[in-house]
């Protein structure tokens, strides 16, 4: 066991609930099977075993237990051990991101409906880790991301921030529940508000930028992407690798899915999908289902599937409004309509939505749909079960507008929502190690 200091501060914000703890313990004195006689010959390598299956809440409440389950988060022994049995958790982290009344939009000859807040739209620094499997909610803080970053992509058990300047774009990857804080070197190209995309293996990290390309101090096309390697076999390359966009793509800022080898993102004007494959270094565009009739279209990834979450208005037809879910085939480019929401939940959406549009983000078999200019309203889809539900408001964050029905609100002084990422709790991400080990080359790329 590494030595730690037992004065040294958590490096998470979790608030936890507790209740029933002081029944559960009461109720168990008397089982045979609890005999403090029995567990005290527990052997240490199998007692440590046990709590690398814990949740991460469950883990920082046994924490507390006694100085060396405090230390366990220092040991490098069970951090690997953690790495090795812990089973995949699908949950969500959200950030509030405040509404301002002016926007910048991507480019003038683009009919993209999705405004971006300006430069001047600030996240808070810390965020807010939904669980799904209990609808429980818990706050994470970010104390070591400097000012004037934002969080754009989550992989793996790291979460990416983006620089928001304008310019050659700053990333750090950080785990929030240890506290880990990795800066990637910065891009080669100037650009404004990018697409970004991630995805971590356990030996490998790649990233993607693309689009907003900077062609002037006032002027934005998106013409090419950027990405970045690392792998566990001793090949990187730092921003060198570089490709073309499709002429007139319209790419939706800031968001891609990873799924099966390709980077996917959105694309306006009209509707289709982009996508871009690491393998080849090229890009496609692939057709969209019912693309003339979907409203706030979003990509998600479900078990290893893309998927396309959408609204369908077709006013004209005799085919009732409604909130579709598509899969991808395997063929890459035919979609099958896999799930519908039923006609009066989408009637009560659709009430409260009130046409303002909404987000999607996907991970295992749960989709979240956020309704835009509002943090208290989103609807929770489990895929497995075929079953909607209402999440409930995050306790932690009050004090802004919430939704009414009617589509009112929205856009005022003091509103704001919430920006949702698929996130799966790790205590041990060795991966960042590799960028350790290039900690001196990564200094001097940049000049």
């Amino acid at each position: 066991m590494e030595a730690f200091n037992a004065s040294m501060p958590l490096p998470f914000s979790y608030l936890f609930t507790s209740e029933g703890s002081a029944a559960n313990s009461s109720s168990s004195s008397g089982d045979p099977w609890m005999d403090t006689r029995i567990w005290s010959k527990l052997p240490q390598s199998l007692l440590d075993r046990v709590i690398a299956f814990l949740p991460p809440p469950a883990f920082f409440r046994a924490r507390l237990v006694c100085k060396r389950w405090y230390g366990l988060l220092f040991s490098n022994t069970f951090l690997e051990l953690c790495f090795q049995v812990s089973p995949d958790r699908h949950c969500f982290i959200f950030f509030k991101n405040k509404i301002h009344s002016t926007y910048s939009y991507q480019n003038n000859n683009s009919n993209n409906n999705h405004p971006r807040s300006s430069s001047s739209a600030s996240y808070s620094m810390e965020g807010y880790l939904f669980n799904p499997y209990e609808i429980t909610w818990h706050r994470l803080s970010f104390p070591l991301i400097p000012s004037g970053f934002s969080p754009c992509a989550s992989s793996g058990g790291l979460l990416c921030w983006v620089s928001d300047e304008a310019g050659t774009k700053s990333l750090i990857l950080c785990n929030p529940l240890v506290g880990s804080f990795t800066p990637l070197p910065p891009t080669l190209r100037p650009r404004l508000f990018p697409s970004i995309g991630l995805t971590i293996t356990p030996s490998s990290i790649d990233v993607a930028v693309a689009g907003d390309d900077l062609i002037s101090p006032y002027a934005v096309k998106n013409l090419s992407s950027e990405s970045f390697h690392i792998d566990a076999g001793g090949f990187f390359s730092l921003w060198g690798t570089t490709s073309s966009l499709p002429r007139l793509c319209s790419l939706e800022s800031g968001k891609m899915v990873y799924v099966e080898g390709k980077f996917y993102c959105m694309n306006y004007n009209p509707f289709s999908v982009l996508a871009y494959d690491i393998g080849s270094n090229n890009w496609c565009k692939i057709q969209a289902p019912m693309r003339r009739f979907l409203r706030s279209p979003s990509l998600v990834e479900s078990k290893g599937r893309l998927l396309l979450v959408a609204a369908v208005e077709k006013s004209k037809l005799n085919v009732p409004k409604s909130l579709r879910i598509w899969f991808l085939q395997d063929c890459g480019t035919a979609w099958v309509e896999m799930e519908r929401m039923p006609l009066q939940l989408y009637i009560q959406f659709a009430d409260i939505e009130g046409g303002r549009g909404f987000d999607c983000v996907g991970n295992g078999e749960f989709v979240v749909i956020m309704i835009r200019g509002c943090w208290d309203k989103a609807l929770l889809f489990d895929m497995c079960r075929k079953r909607w539900q209402w999440m409930p408001p995050c306790p932690f964050v009050g004090g802004g507008r919430g939704c009414s029905g009617g589509g009112g609100g929205g856009g005022g002084g003091g509103a704001f929502e919430l920006h949702g990422f698929a996130y799966e709790p790790k205590l041990a991400t060795p991966v960042t190690g590799m960028l350790d080990q290039l900690t001196h080359p990564l200094q001097s790329f940049s000049c």
